[in-house]
């Protein structure tokens, strides 16, 4: 099913891709997708709660850490990673990162793109990611514009599920069944410790996501899924 293709996702801190999309990503890359980790932010200041705790810490050591729970959470999913720093609290990805995630389409040639919702009052640097993913995607469309490579097709944008779903305006469009990677997400989740404290909640989602599925799509043997939205419409021959 995904051989020999490839997906990209574009994460806003170093650990918001294992909660919201680790399954997926184990899953695609389990299948032979090539799956490809934008990381804007080590989440520094707002998200490494953990590290915070440890007396002595400085912003460096905690990017420092951050950095390699990210890789060992990539490496249990089976993606490449790439570390961009940009901020945390706030996010300010420059005109450069955005050149060069310009670059990164055009090089990967993703079939799709996962990131975050467009709203998130409870982080702002979540709906920031949103928006420069959709702008390196429409600059990667351009044969115009200034940075080198084949022109991007026109790959669909699915928005994961944010941390408060209800509070985002989060419409689940697609359940997707992850139950043959659940193992995988788990210890990835497991290693991103300066946030352990989210891996009972996600754990919990997941299962609630699953039942959700079978519901939606009678298939009894869905255990675990993850949720997203869609940016734009999907084109297809028939409904049936």
């Amino acid at each position: 099913m995904s051989d020999g293709k490839a997906m990209l996702v574009v994460s806003a801190h170093a650990a918001d891709f294992v909660w919201r999309a680790g399954g997926t990503i184990a899953m695609h890359a389990a299948a032979g997708c090539k799956v490809r980790i934008l990381c804007l932010s080590f989440g520094e200041r707002g998200e490494s709660q953990g590290a915070w705790a440890e007396p002595g810490m400085t912003t460096e050591r905690v990017k420092e850490i951050r950095r390699a729970e990210s890789t060992r959470a990539a490496e249990i999913l089976g993606a490449e990673i790439r570390f961009f720093d940009s901020g945390d609290y706030p996010l300010r990805p420059s005109e450069e990162t955005i050149n060069e995630m310009v670059a990164e389409l055009k090089a990967l040639q993703p079939a799709c793109i996962l990131t975050h919702s467009r709203l998130d009052p409870y982080n702002f640097d979540h709906p920031v990611a949103h928006e420069v993913t959709l702008q390196a995607r429409v600059y990667a469309q351009a044969l115009g514009h200034p940075v080198t490579g084949k022109a991007l097709g026109a790959p669909p944008v699915y928005l994961f599920e944010p941390h408060q779903p209800e509070q985002c305006e989060f419409k689940p469009q697609i359940l997707l069944d992850v139950t043959s990677a659940w193992d995988r997400k788990q210890e990835a989740m497991a290693s991103m410790k300066a946030q352990g404290h989210l891996l009972e909640y996600y754990s919990d989602l997941g299962k609630r996501r699953g039942s959700q599925a079978v519901r939606n799509g009678g298939k009894k043997g869905i255990k675990f899924a993850e949720a997203f939205e869609r940016v734009y419409p999907q084109v297809i021959e028939g409904l049936l």
